[in-house]
């Protein structure tokens, strides 16, 4: 059976689930939850970016343009069973010629750091993307001390491939391919 392309599955990207999380196309309610992640020092050092200092009037009209404008990327947010949104998910730089992709992820509820809600929410998309489009390899950067996040990414079956430096920051590239066993799931 002949995989849909790239283009076709970033348009109508499913409801993924799993037994911790549903990710699901962002939407507007999920405004008020990226702003304060956005404005959260910690997050953002993580993220290695700065906090944003704009009003939530004008976020918000970004947030919308953003919603609206056809894109190269899946983003998702990562909720629990019960709706809670608790992070994000997201699929970019997507490259149809070498059928691959960049990741990012962020778990913004610090109640639910270290209990695994990433390490699912990643293993969904990788499921999705891995058996319903060409992609063949994901990659990410990570900060070279977020060693929290590097296991969790080994965990889901990526493997270090690189390192750059970016401004002040150091980073380590991590990958995965299509043809690499899921660690969990």
């Amino acid at each position: 059976m002949r995989r849909p392309s790239i283009p076709a599955a970033l348009n109508m990207p499913p409801v993924l689930t799993g037994n911790k999380v549903n990710l699901r196309p962002k939407r507007l309610q999920h405004a008020i939850n990226d702003y304060n992640w956005r404005q959260d020092v910690e997050l953002c050092h993580l993220d290695a970016t700065i906090p944003i200092l704009i009003p939530f009037k004008e976020f918000l009209e970004n947030y919308i343009e953003e919603l609206n404008r056809p894109t190269r990327a899946c983003r998702f947010a990562i909720e629990t069973p019960d709706g809670k949104h608790i992070g994000n998910c997201s699929y970019f730089n997507i490259d149809e010629i070498k059928n691959e992709s960049e990741m990012g992820i962020m778990i913004g509820d610090r109640a639910y750091w270290n209990h695994g809600y990433g390490t699912e929410a990643i293993l969904a998309t990788l499921n999705h993307f891995f058996s319903q489009t060409n992609i063949r390899r994901v990659y990410l950067k990570t900060l070279n001390w977020n060693i929290r996040a590097q296991k969790c990414f080994q965990k889901c079956g990526f493997a270090p491939c690189g390192q750059i430096i970016h401004g002040d920051y150091n980073f380590i590239f991590m990958e995965i391919h299509r043809s690499a066993k899921l660690k969990c799931k």
